[in-house]
């Protein structure tokens, strides 16, 4: 409980970095992965053993920031928590990871989001069932107590999804790309990517650039692939190289993923 409750006392000093050195913060969601590693996806009202399982710390936002702490990149996470003993392990597993998390806006009620996620081993799939509790969002005012010239890179839901692209009834990256450009305003850079098919993105030229996915010899976990190729994308660009170089770092370390279990060995 110690986290939690000297969380909710007036937030510490923004620790600041190494003199010239900005780091990159990521808004958005935690939750708890409960992860269960099946041989195959079972059939509907069916007992069966499982390979493994384990807690891991998920959520969107707080995925990109492991991976961009394995690239080596100082991040910050912007979410809110719930002082009991699933907040409790993920803020350790931030520690962990070195991922700061002075932003953490710990709420007095409401409980932590919990995901249930299979992934079968015989075909790398993950199938998530997430429960969205009753844990308050992070506020305006919360965001106002942030220091921004700390920071050269803020990260809130930026990317288009497959998800996205489909439910807006797009069939490619190319064709989401187009369809959607007229809702951003100009100058924007778009990225989409499309899992096998690799990722593709327009930047503020217009000029379409393409990606091939780099899928592994084996493909094992495909859990938080979607995750790591946007932090991977935003570790380049934040380091100023070209969107075609960004998106081909994005598919290459997204596809390392794919191929071990959790996160550690993509670098």
């Amino acid at each position: 409980m110690a986290a939690g409750a000297a969380a909710r006392r007036d937030p510490d000093p923004e620790p600041v970095p190494a003199a010239g050195e900005k780091r990159i913060l990521c808004v958005g969601l935690v939750c708890l992965d409960i992860i269960t590693v099946v041989p195959a996806y079972p059939a509907e009202d069916t007992d069966t053993r499982c390979v493994s399982q384990r807690w891991q710390r998920g959520g969107n936002a707080s995925n990109s920031c492991t991976v961009l702490a394995l690239l080596g990149a100082p991040c910050a996470f912007m979410g809110s928590l719930a002082p009991r003993h699933a907040g409790d392990f993920i803020a350790a597993d931030f520690q962990r990871r070195g991922v700061d998390v002075t932003h953490v806006a710990w709420q007095p009620h409401g409980d932590v989001p919990c995901a249930c996620c299979i992934v079968s081993a015989a075909s790398g799939s993950r199938t998530i069932m997430l429960y969205d509790t009753n844990l308050p969002d992070v506020t305006a005012r919360d965001f106002e107590r942030v220091d921004l010239s700390q920071y050269k890179w803020i990260h809130w839901e930026v990317f288009i999804s497959k998800d996205l692209a489909r439910h807006f009834g797009y069939r490619s990256a190319p064709e989401a790309l187009r369809g959607l450009r007229g809702r951003v305003q100009p100058g924007a850079t778009l990225i989409c990517a499309w899992a096998e098919e690799g990722a593709d993105a327009v930047g503020p030229d217009g000029e379409l650039v393409h990606s091939d996915a780099f899928p592994p010899e084996t493909l094992v976990d495909t859990l938080g692939a979607g995750d790591t190729f946007n932090a991977a994308v935003i570790f380049a660009l934040s380091a100023g190289r070209s969107l075609q170089d960004a998106l081909t770092f994005g598919c290459q370390i997204a596809g390392r993923k794919c191929g071990i279990q959790g996160f550690d060995g993509i670098v």
